[in-house]
């Protein structure tokens, strides 16, 4: 015994403390034994990167579902942030690094073609067959599609919507406008007489900040006039051609200070929906989550005076939605890919799409549920919303798309912003320089 406490006293207090962790650590080894005999178990682990959901106690039930459903496979989950563009970054950054902590991941909607060619996402085509893909509203699988592949299975959608104040439409005898032109004559009209009446009231509402909501917001005027942004036959971009630039200018001369306040080339989502249901605009732009915040008497002004349309188009052309939404796909790097394509096939059935759609009000990407009884009567507006998504378009499908938007955003606001800019050299500079961005993928 005293030999030992000489010992002791000799040594370290560096390697006295080592001694002590390795005892601590000792007693836990069995329990790392015991996990890699259960997952040895005929149990198949499988990584799930998600975005941090509204309805968290949803995502709890269907994964319950799941697990219950397919006990040989355990799902863990890894919450990333809500936000698109941090989502981004951190899913981005493990694909990069070939990470086996991602087997299933959320994806937006404009991430598919940068995500294949970089190899990230694999294709899915042996998950959906042609005739699958028909159950699909067409433009959620045309968004996934890149190269001729399917490299992501849509599991919910968004689309630019027209919100208008019905009670103000019938009380001056007008209905939903059908183009552009009729909604600014209308708005006019309202708006002087509600000014008469001592109302401060504006025509319209939308989203014109700098940002990537501009570009949705100005893609829907410029498809609405067939033009385009990128041209499908050439593969260049089409913002400099006429039709296009007259959309432009539309915006800049019939609805920047006219009939919406100046104010809203600083308006993103939330501050052209606040304009809205605070009762101070006719008409407004948004997604289709602004149904239920129009509607709800705590947060609105004119709850029970709401009504949805499509969007506007002009005379010779028909109405246009960005499309928005998420879709699930599977990393090119998974050990597992039998277990996640159980997973997605199971996350995008109809079934789960239907709970999604009842119980958190997420759009279907499947055709027959907008049909559906109980999603109908869980958001009765989904029935007028059909014909809206059916005319959803995607945002260009490249795999430099961040660096397209950013040369849109930047032409888009300065062309609209400025009462004296001149669109078409804005434009024809615009359109260079995507030229030169795509020319790198060709």
């Amino acid at each position: 015994m005293i030999g030992l406490t000489v010992i002791l006293k000799k040594l370290s207090k560096k390697v006295l403390f080592s001694i002590f962790i390795l005892l601590v650590l000792l007693p836990a080894l069995p329990t790392c034994r015991e996990k890699i005999e259960k997952e040895d178990d005929g149990i198949t682990t499988i990584r799930f990167v998600t975005w941090k959901p509204n309805q968290p106690e949803v995502w709890e039930e269907i994964h319950d579902i799941f697990e219950s459903e397919n006990p040989d496979i355990r799902v863990i989950r890894e919450v990333g942030p809500h936000s698109s563009t941090a989502f981004h970054d951190l899913l981005t950054q493990k694909l990069k690094n070939r990470s086996r902590d991602v087997d299933v991941f959320f994806m937006d909607v404009i991430w598919p073609p940068e995500f294949a060619s970089a190899g990230w996402a694999m294709p899915l085509d042996d998950l959906l067959s042609p005739s699958g893909k028909e159950e699909f509203l067409e433009s959620s699988i045309l968004a996934n599609t890149y190269k001729g592949k399917l490299y992501g299975i849509p599991l919910f959608i968004d689309a630019g919507v027209l919100y208008y104040r019905k009670d103000l439409l019938k009380k001056y005898g007008f209905r939903p406008p059908k183009t552009w032109n009729e909604m600014v004559s209308q708005s006019k009209k309202i708006v002087l007489k509600e000014i008469k009446r001592g109302s401060s009231i504006y025509g319209y509402s939308g989203q014109f900040k700098q940002y990537e909501g501009l570009g949705c917001d100005m893609m829907e005027f410029i498809l609405s006039n067939n033009g385009r942004i990128i041209d499908p036959e050439t593969g260049d971009s089409a913002v400099h051609e006429r039709p296009a630039i007259e959309a432009v200018r539309f915006v800049r001369d019939k609805i920047i200070g006219r009939a919406a306040p100046v104010g809203v080339l600083t308006y993103q989502e939330p501050e052209s929906l606040d304009l809205f249901i605070q009762g101070r605009a006719v008409f407004h732009r948004n997604w289709p989550y602004a149904w239920e915040v129009a509607n709800n008497p705590e947060r609105s002004s004119i709850a029970g005076k709401v009504g949805i349309a499509k969007l506007p188009r002009f005379r010779r052309g028909k109405s246009y939605s960005a499309l928005g939404g998420w879709q699930l796909g599977i990393s090119s790097y998974s050990e597992n890919k039998d277990a996640a394509f159980r997973f997605v096939r199971f996350l995008t059935s109809e079934r789960i799409q239907k709970l999604l759609a009842v119980k958190s009000g997420k759009a279907p990407s499947r055709k027959a549920l907008y049909t559906d009884a109980e999603v109908i009567q869980a958001n009765p507006h989904f029935s007028e919303m059909k014909d809206v998504f059916l005319s959803a378009w995607p945002r260009p499908r490249t795999p430099l798309y961040p660096a397209v938007s950013s040369v849109l955003q930047r032409y888009f606001s300065k062309a609209i912003s400025d009462s004296e800019s001149d669109i078409e050299k804005e434009a024809g500079e615009a359109s260079d320089e995507i030229n030169r961005l795509l020319e790198v993928t060709r």
